[in-house]
């Protein structure tokens, strides 16, 4: 079976190292849709030993740490599910009151228009964010 974390970034490539990237994904309305990818495949979280467990955890912290400092969102949303893609990575979105969705899960239906003039705005910003994520998760690698 063929698994399209595994032939291809899935995304904007923001950082890599041996044992995770971090993508910047092109979700429709929702510009600041990072996933964290695991580099090799497993299916669930559980399969991971314990110290990459922590690893990955602490990765997507650090993460989400700086979406909330950068981008100030009113939540920033945590999922991991590979029910289509059983590849194990994390979806972290930066969710703002006006989204399209946003209270409901970005998977929802929407509950109001797009604000194509926020989310243009928000899509400026986020070459700085993507340079804020990979300068923390380089500091957070090379203390490990």
């Amino acid at each position: 079976m063929s698994c399209p974390l595994c032939e291809g970034d899935g995304g904007k490539r923001v950082w890599s190292g041996p044992k995770f990237r971090v993508i910047r994904a092109d979700e429709f309305g929702f510009p600041a849709f990072y996933r964290l990818v695991w580099q090799a495949h497993v299916g669930e979280f559980s399969d991971l030993p314990a110290e990459d467990r922590v690893l990955c955890m602490e990765a997507v912290a650090t993460v989400e740490q700086v979406l909330r400092r950068e981008l100030r969102p009113a939540k920033v949303n945590l999922a991991s599910l590979g029910n289509l893609v059983p590849h194990l990575h994390w979806h972290l979105v930066a969710r703002f009151e006006d989204d399209s969705h946003f209270p409901a899960p970005v998977w929802a239906a929407a509950v109001r228009p797009r604000d194509t003039a926020h989310e243009a705005a928000l899509a400026r910003r986020l070459p700085a964010v993507d340079a804020a994520i990979a300068a923390r998760l380089a500091t957070m690698q090379a203390g490990a």
